[in-house]
């Protein structure tokens, strides 16, 4: 699926036409990981469709799934941009950052330089880079200019054979875990277990996908992580501020 994302990706390039730049404040994704509102940070996903589950949420709202985070003390958000597999918009990720006062992480599948001038454009404090889409040097070149324009960078692995190889170039200042197999879909949070002996000292450790309980919680902050991105298990509740208390273990306040 992700060599098919990525391919529909590269003809999809043709098309970027740069919008205006929305001159919106950056804010930093880092900074708020390391300071969470709770014993781990949370990114908190606004995402209406997958691949694997289709709609997630029929009457999609992102400004208000935002704002319902943001009450729920969630550290940053991620807000999938992603068209043809995910039904994402880039005009989601302006508005949400009009709306609310967390840094926000643009997650699609970024594989060329126009892309991170977008991002920056459409106000991401922070994007994502997928080491299993990209060669080790072409995720550099693109990590150091997103970097330059002022964005965090969000690099993130499945395999422990990937990340060697992007140690080997450089050391990511955050690191995310993909707790999903790319190629069957299938999650174990105990991948985060696999790779958080690799990550190195100073790294941020973001374990992503399959984390729908406390107990995940507890168990990749064992090994190590400082904050978990999260999204289906939110997104698939009716109230986003309800679940994200819930995940907690805590009195929801709504």
């Amino acid at each position: 699926m992700l060599n098919q994302i990525i391919e529909r990706k590269r003809e999809d390039l043709l098309d970027i036409v740069l919008p205006e730049d929305a001159n919106l404040p950056k804010r930093s994704f880092k900074d708020a990981l390391l300071s969470p509102n709770r014993f781990i940070a949370l990114i908190a996903e606004v995402k209406k469709a997958s691949p694997s589950k289709g709609v997630i949420q029929e009457h999609f709202q992102p400004e208000e799934i935002a704002k319902a985070y943001e009450r729920a003390k969630a550290d940053c958000l991620s807000v999938l941009t992603d068209g043809p597999f995910f039904q994402g918009k880039n005009a989601y990720l302006t508005s949400i950052k009009h709306k609310v006062s967390l840094p926000v992480l643009r997650k699609d599948f970024i594989i060329d330089s126009i892309q991170v001038e977008e991002s920056r454009r459409i106000g991401a404090d922070a994007i994502l880079l997928i080491g299993e889409a990209l060669e080790p040097s072409k995720l550099y070149e693109l990590y150091e200019e997103a970097v330059q324009k002022g964005m965090d960078v969000l690099v993130e692995v499945h395999e422990e054979k990937t990340l060697e190889g992007i140690l080997n170039m450089f050391t990511p200042e955050i690191i995310g875990v993909n707790n999903r197999n790319l190629k069957t879909f299938e999650t174990s949070v105990r991948q985060t277990e696999r790779i958080a002996a690799m990550i190195p000292e100073g790294a941020v450790l973001v374990s992503e996908s399959g984390i729908g309980k406390t107990e995940d919680l507890s168990f990749v902050k064992n090994c190590g992580a400082k904050a978990v991105l999260v999204g289906e298990s939110l997104m698939k509740e009716p109230s986003q501020q309800q679940a994200v208390h819930a995940l907690f273990g805590e009195e929801n306040d709504e």
